[in-house]
């Protein structure tokens, strides 16, 4: 790191932590630390909550899937784009959620099944997400450690302790800085700042790799595979492990049943100002990432070239010897693309990037301690009290509790040894929780018939399940026969049938639907939950558009829609093509420089410039609302009969 990589680190974070500190005068409830007021724009709430999905632990799960499987699940992926589009422009969940005005997921349990329920699902929440959490700021860790090239251990008064401990102590002592300052509202302004920064350097780094790496060396890497193993050819994969078209299928429908159901960005589910704002902000959210993608397969691919390439071998060497002092084989593989990041990057670039994975930590990392410090005092301690807290001393529970998270991920990352790929761990450990609630938030916000009874059986048996997966692999290791995320999707199949039919064994009336949407005789006094008028047209009820959809909607969702099924045709034409005349590697290096490059590159410039508008626009609107709120002070997360 030059003295100008350190100025481009230094910048950003000096402007987004001053944001932070201006942002908490705007903190007057309980509603405001957990939900912002409820009053956050659809731009606003697409790019802050995409900034999760920028730190270094991202990046790093993304390049040990890229390194195993290249482009080949990109085309696989392809696979779920009915069912994704049905999802995102239906709004399936998500609005239903925001008309039940909930602050957490397990409020709204206790709205629609019973009290014990919202304090059981809170803790198994909390249980699993404190898990899920814990290996995060360590991988971000120890990915900075490598990237900016730090000494493995530092002496501090005659003691040695690795590197990794101390920026894991700093990054988690800054991400709790944001969340203290005003919960979600610093959060949320901090990271649409974080996030609209970002985007400007992602188009900086990928024209420096452009002219660092030539497509026709990238190509020489990606084709020098065993039969069986292509990471261009798709229908030459089957013998990747892991990372493969099941992987994919299984994903899609956890995703799916899941939807909402992962609690790590809680408070941006009940942020939105609407129940449409919080549907656009998902379809802008699909959107965003799409100008993501282009940087992080760069990074990747070139990455692996400057290690693979014979042209880089002197300069690769360094890093491997490096790699491989770490000792444990699973953090040798993580580290290895990040290492080498570190030492082709020019002068600047390194500085940019440096800055994007640290803004990403900070704003992963305040997300997750948000969340799950938020859950246990919302949905364990505040429904086991009789009297309600004062919004005042409410607020510092919530703070404490925080505290308490970010401690424990650092105790966490310190001494648990981490054996499985991170998108894999990710995948178990989310389905102690969600494997059994997806079917109790579907089955709560759709059927009349689901059952408190069922709601339990669901949870008990999709996290006993999922524990069970993560014990076997500790236990018997690769002679286990199947991998964690097969062992969750299985656990959740089986709760989904628990929760069908224990509720029609158990039904003895039909769920009172109106009043915990607020609709009909139940509705509230809150503009944002007026009635839907019908659409005339057939095709707009079929993809979801309802008369809440203002022009610019109807064409941010229309595009999205299009350009989502121009590329499923694309799909289906190329399987077809396939299995009638197989094209060559050649085709498929030519097309993946296209698609798999070309459009990515194109889609970052496009979105750099569309989010920032939105981005900035929404902030100001956020600070005007928050200013002109009328603050109720019972609006803490408290549910009394049923409401």
């Amino acid at each position: 790191m030059t003295p100008l990589d350190w100025f481009i680190l230094v910048a950003p974070l000096t402007l987004v932590f001053a944001m932070a500190i201006y942002s908490r005068r705007y903190l007057r409830s309980v509603a405001d630390f957990m939900s912002a007021g409820r009053v956050a724009g659809p731009y606003l709430l697409a790019v802050a909550r995409g900034e999760m999905q920028a730190g270094a632990v991202v990046f790093v799960a993304s390049f040990e899937l890229i390194s195993r499987s290249g482009f080949t699940l990109n085309w696989w992926g392809l696979i779920g784009i009915p069912v994704s589009l049905l999802v995102a422009l239906s709004g399936f969940v998500v609005y239903r959620f925001r008309q039940t005005r909930a602050l957490t997921l397990s409020q709204f349990f206790e709205q629609r099944y019973s009290r014990r329920l919202r304090v059981f699902t809170g803790m198994l929440g909390f249980v699993a997400g404190m898990v899920n959490f814990g290996i995060i700021p360590a991988v971000g860790a120890r990915a900075m450690v490598y990237f900016l090239g730090l000494p493995a251990t530092i002496q501090v008064a005659g003691w040695s302790f690795d590197t990794y401990i101390a920026l894991m102590a700093l990054f988690l002592g800054g991400a709790l800085f944001m969340v203290l300052c005003g919960g979600l509202i610093s959060m949320m302004v901090t990271d649409c700042l974080e996030g609209i920064l970002s985007q400007v350097f992602y188009l900086v780094i990928i024209a420096a790799l452009l002219m660092l790496f030539q497509w026709r060396e990238i190509n020489e890497v990606l084709v020098a595979q065993p039969p069986g193993q292509s990471l261009l050819n798709p229908f030459d994969s089957s013998g990747i492990k892991d990372f493969n078209l099941w992987y994919i299928l299984m994903g899609l429908f956890v995703t799916v049943y899941g939807t909402m159901a992962w609690q790590n960005a809680q408070g941006y589910n009940s942020a939105a100002i609407s129940p449409h704002a919080s549907v656009m902000g998902g379809i802008l959210g699909r959107w965003r990432e799409a100008g993501k993608a282009a940087v992080v397969t760069l990074l990747a691919v070139c990455a692996m070239t400057f290690l693979k390439h014979p042209d880089f071998a002197a300069q690769a060497q360094p890093v491997l010897d490096e790699v491989a002092r770490i000792g444990n084989p699973q953090i040798e593989q993580q580290m290895l693309i990040p290492c080498a990041l570190s030492h082709f990057l020019p002068a600047g670039i390194l500085g940019l990037l440096c800055a994007i994975l640290l803004m990403g930590i900070i704003g992963g990392d305040s997300s997750h301690i948000h969340s799950w410090g938020g859950i246990f005092i919302q949905d364990v301690v505040m429904p086991l009290r009789k009297e309600p807290l004062s919004p005042e001393r409410h607020i510092l529970w919530l703070r404490l509790s925080m505290v308490g998270v970010a401690v424990f991920a650092f105790l966490f990352g310190i001494f648990f040894r981490q054996t499985e790929y991170i998108f894999l761990w990710w995948a178990v450990t989310m389905a102690i929780y969600v494997g059994g609630a997806g079917a109790v938030i579907i089955g709560g916000l759709y059927w009349k018939k689901g059952t408190t009874a069922g709601a339990w059986t669901a949870l008990l048996v999709g996290s006993t399940l999922s524990v069970a997966g993560i014990l076997a692999r500790q236990v018997w290791g690769g002679a286990f026969p199947i991998n964690v995320q097969q062992a969750s999707f299985f656990a959740t199949l089986l709760a989904l049938v628990s929760y069908v039919a224990v509720s029609l064994l158990t039904c003895r009336e039909d769920f009172n639907m109106d009043r915990l949407l607020h609709r009909g005789a139940y509705a509230v006094n809150d503009p944002a939950l007026k009635p839907i008028a019908p659409m005339p047209s057939a095709w707009s009820r079929m993809v979801g558009v309802t008369s809440d959809f203002s022009r610019s909607d109807k064409w941010i969702a229309g595009s999205y829609l299009g350009w989502s099924l121009l590329w499923f045709v694309v799909f289906l034409t190329g399987c077809a093509w396939n299995l009638l005349a197989p094209w060559p590697e050649e085709v498929w290096s030519a097309y993946w420089h296209v698609v798999g490059v070309g459009v990515p590159v194109f889609m970052a410039l496009v979105m750099a410039v569309w989010f920032t508008w939105g981005g900035v626009r929404d902030m100001g609107r956020l600070f005007r609302k928050l200013s002109a709120e009328r603050v109720d002070p019972s609006d803490d997360g408290s549910v009394s009969g049923g409401h």
